[in-house]
């Protein structure tokens, strides 16, 4: 093997993107646009959601899954045991390709990995509709491409990064 292979092997795997959420236990969260309520959750999480261009149902089924399955709630003895499923909770689930930013260069954020909006926005419809599915219930949305207002009230503060590429 070859030092060239070796080497760009490496490089691809530290530099291609891959599907990215950011978790957020919630007492409540919210999107506001243009002034006006968009929509809100009571307690439950607010997932932020960057996409790239080869992200796959496989992805998608995988983080729905984990997400609904991650035990980050509270238990009876205070303990961090229960998943959004045993608490009845709420998701409010945001497009976010800021995700995506690469900042290893210079000051200014390049955002060359998240997809663009026919690629992200199908794919975003899909993680929400694959979630309210392992949910069983409506997640609330912001509005792709919109500007929006997020607040929150984090629980905890308990916050959890989970990328589609790294299961193991």
């Amino acid at each position: 093997m070859n030092v060239w292979f070796v080497r760009f092997t490496l490089i691809s795997i530290f530099t291609f993107p891959f599907m990215k959420i950011v978790i957020q236990r919630v007492t409540r969260a919210s999107v506001t646009i243009n002034e006006q309520l968009f929509s809100s959750v009571g307690k439950g999480m607010l997932i932020l959601v960057g996409i790239q261009a080869d992200d796959t149902d496989e992805d998608i089924n995988w983080l729905a899954s984990k997400i609904v399955n991650l035990r980050i709630f509270d238990d009876e003895n205070g303990v961090m045991n229960k998943s959004i499923l045993e608490t009845d909770g709420e998701i409010l689930a945001v497009s976010q390709f800021t995700l995506m930013a690469r900042t290893k260069k210079g000051n200014r954020p390049s955002y060359i990995d998240a997809a663009a909006p026919a690629i992200s926005i199908p794919l975003y419809e899909k993680f929400v509709s694959v979630l309210t599915q392992e949910l069983h219930k409506e997640v609330k949305t912001g509005q792709f491409g919109a500007e929006m207002k997020v607040e929150l009230l984090n629980d905890g503060p308990v916050t959890i990064l989970i990328d589609s590429k790294n299961r193991l």
